[in-house]
């Protein structure tokens, strides 16, 4: 096996590994997937959900943006960064966007679609984003509810994309 393939497999291990820690399952994302596209997709499945979900994180930028924004957020919880940003990042200070700049490395890769149902997400925030944007205050979820919802709609952009008219 190449140096560069395991290095792949550790990054993506890596990624699912951090959203696990995090209290964020496969499941808890696809069932958002789900919502998105069952209004459009006849006979959509959750299995269809998990198998998209995992090929969008089978992607180099998209493992990337996991690790990085995810361990942003450990960061800040430990009081890595200076008190300003530690303080901005633990409050998820409204006005700091730097979390959803991130996750359009994710939301990308899907075109516009991409993009639309990201900022749809972003804006009602279901199920296990809305959950982990509750939490303020208590952890540092500043970048982790926005790549979950990134992962979500990559994912259900991912299904769109595959539908023949």
């Amino acid at each position: 096996m190449s140096k560069k393939l395991i290095e792949q497999e550790i990054l993506e291990q890596h990624a699912y590994n951090l959203l696990a820690e995090r209290g964020v399952s496969i499941e808890e994302i696809a069932t958002i997937v789900y919502e998105l596209q069952a209004p459009y997709v006849k006979d959509l499945t959750m299995e269809e959900c998990i198998h998209n979900l995992k090929m969008v994180m089978k992607k180099r930028e998209v493992q990337n943006a996991v690790i990085t924004g995810i361990e942003i957020d450990i960061a800040a919880e430990k009081g890595v960064f200076s008190p300003t940003l530690s303080d901005l990042l633990m409050r998820d200070e409204g006005l700091y966007g730097i979390d959803e700049i991130l996750v359009l490395s994710i939301v990308n890769v899907y075109g516009s679609i991409g993009m639309t149902n990201f900022g749809y997400v972003d804006k009602i925030k279901p199920g296990i984003i809305g959950e982990l944007n509750s939490q303020k205050g208590e952890k540092c979820n500043t970048f982790i509810d926005d790549v979950v919802g990134a992962l979500a709609a990559a994912a259900a952009s991912r299904i769109a994309h595959s539908q023949t008219k």
